[in-house]
């Protein structure tokens, strides 16, 4: 449960999240962390991941080897390195449910939604490996309803990326119970103007 967004305006990317974790009924505000972020640089972006926290990790460790060779700078690239990363995940790494009495839980699925924002622009990658770009904003998370919404109603009145994106994720924070402040956000000079 959390609240991330990404935008795109004047040239500059901008990546926020809440900060908030929680486990099943359990809240872990960011006071209790080491700085733990639900956004991470890897590879030339900056990578927000919501679903379970262990995916994050996953990512963070993948995008370290370098010897997997991955590319997040366009739609079409960042599918192939989703394709590539699916036989990593599932013969690497597993999930423990702790549920199903299985033992290992192979990765069916990449098991991780993430916004990315790099210099090329802003992109949405699902668990089923589809990829979209972004032209103005979006949000993902529980609170992405209440994100999006701050965030249409800002878009044209702002001139700063960075001010639209904190504000879709205050939103979240403010109304959604799975996310909270404090707001993190990163800022990227885009390529080129859309």
């Amino acid at each position: 449960m959390s609240t991330i967004v990404v935008v795109r305006k004047n040239g500059r990317a901008v990546i926020a999240s809440d900060s908030l974790n929680t486990y099943g009924n359990i809240k872990q505000k960011s006071v209790y962390t080491t700085g733990e972020d639900k956004i991470f640089e890897g590879r030339g972006s900056w990578f927000g991941v919501t679903g379970w926290a262990v995916c994050a990790q996953v990512l963070q460790d993948v995008l370290s080897r370098k010897e997997i060779k991955l590319n997040f700078t366009s739609r079409e690239k960042i599918f192939t390195s989703l394709r590539k990363l699916h036989p990593i995940l599932k013969k690497q790494y597993y999930l423990m449910t702790g549920d199903t009495g299985d033992g290992d839980q192979p990765f069916e699925s990449s098991q991780i939604r993430m916004l990315i924002a790099n210099p090329d622009g802003i992109f949405e990658a699902w668990s089923w490996r589809e990829v979209a770009e972004y032209t103005r904003f979006w949000a993902i998370g529980s609170g992405q309803k209440y994100a999006l919404g701050a965030m249409h109603a800002l878009y044209d009145k702002l001139d700063s990326a960075e001010e639209i994106a904190r504000a879709g994720a205050l939103a979240g924070a403010e109304f959604d119970d799975g996310s909270d402040a404090p707001v993190l956000l990163h800022e990227v000079k885009l390529k080129k103007k859309r």
